[in-house]
């Protein structure tokens, strides 16, 4: 799993037929403790509603197929959890706020 900020959406009328309905979200993977950018963004299929500018927690490989939104479509990452706090090196470098 990887900690990564929703930074855009991608849409394509043309698609595998799997991904029917399936919101694909452009996600930035960050490092926990500093939170800036770590690596380059990937696309995930959003299996849980994440926002714009959201942290979110991201399977990828064989893992992201297995969400009930995911199971046997061609993904290799899925956004599977929105994140409330973050805790890191024994810090809190996270909250969500607002609703």
């Amino acid at each position: 799993m990887l900690i990564g900020k929703v930074i855009g959406t991608v849409v394509c009328t043309q698609k595998d037929e799997k991904l029917t309905g399936a919101k694909l979200q452009v996600v930035l993977p960050i490092h926990a403790s500093t939170l800036q950018p770590e690596g380059k963004p990937i696309i995930a299929v959003d299996s849980i509603g994440a926002g714009d500018h959201e942290l979110v927690l991201v399977a990828t490989g064989s893992s992201a197929r297995q969400t009930q939104k995911t199971k046997d479509t061609p993904v290799d990452a899925v956004i599977m959890a929105i994140i409330d706090s973050l805790e890191a090196d024994g810090k809190l470098t996270y909250q969500k706020t607002g609703g």
